[in-house]
């Protein structure tokens, strides 16, 4: 695992990716549908902005991160798109300088986080580095929304590997998140990285196998995806069946995407 300032540096640079493509937009493409069903390019960025105003919350006021959880669980249908729908309707130009400070503070609030702290969450509260990992993969898929909105493919990066890890770690809530029993035993993940390196999870000998492009993986596992369209490969009944629940997000699963063919 990389260390708290490598993270932290990756975060940031994933943010400025997802700038540069809205950056240059006149306030007319922000309304733009992306591949969210209902969400504009607007939506997409007013949630980036919104949880990462959660998140330096949750590192830097347990107390009133608690009472926004509570809110949340009064309001289960509506919190996430509520809050999406409130900050797209601000002026872009007001939007995205508000998105920029947000970045910059989740930063240094997790950067002051005293070593060996837990930070709260919706889910079990997590290091500033698992914060960090989870702010950078959900940075990276909804950017993927709005580079498809856009009609733009994005390269891929070292970055790629925070996202992948995520994947990998979130398998059993994928299982239980849809009320089923995790697999006994771990799976081997071997994933093709942006530059032809391998990265591996699970032990060498597991029964049980997930194989392909680290690109693919995380477009799965964070529903940005369907199945169908990615070179995936399952060796194993609960390998495949992973593949097609994955989810590494909180959260209902939802509907995931349709085929493209």
């Amino acid at each position: 695992m990389p260390d708290l300032n490598s993270l932290l540096a990756d975060l940031a640079a994933e943010g400025d990716s997802v700038d540069a493509l809205v950056a240059p937009l006149p306030a007319a493409r922000w309304a733009d549908p992306t591949p969210a069903e209902g969400w504009t390019i607007a939506h997409q960025i007013a949630h980036l902005a919104w949880t990462d105003d959660l998140a330096i919350l949750a590192a830097t006021d347990a107390a009133g991160f608690a009472k926004v959880v509570e809110r949340a669980l009064n309001e289960p249908g509506d919190y996430v798109d509520g809050g999406a729908a409130e900050g797209a309707a601000e002026e872009p130009a007001r939007l995205l300088a508000r998105w920029r400070d947000g970045r910059r503070r989740v930063v240094e609030s997790l950067a002051a986080v005293p070593a060996g702290t837990r930070v709260p969450w919706f889910g079990p509260p997590m290091s500033a580095a698992s914060m960090a990992t989870a702010r950078l993969m959900e940075t990276w898929a909804h950017g993927e929304d709005v580079a498809d909105a856009l009609g733009e493919r994005r390269e891929p990066t070292h970055r790629l590997r925070h996202v992948a890890h995520i994947g990998a770690r979130t398998r059993d809530f994928a299982f239980r998140n849809r009320g089923l029993e995790p697999p006994a035993e771990e799976f081997r993940i071997v994933l093709k990285g942006p530059a032809g390196e391998e990265w591996t999870w699970g032990p060498p000998d597991a029964a049980q196998s997930v194989t392909g492009p680290a690109l693919d993986f995380c477009h799965l596992t964070t529903q940005r995806r369907h199945r169908a369209d990615l070179a995936l490969t399952a060796i194993g009944a609960d390998a495949e069946r992973w593949l097609d629940i994955a989810q590494s997000f909180a959260g209902p699963s939802g509907p995931g995407r349709a085929p493209t063919a």
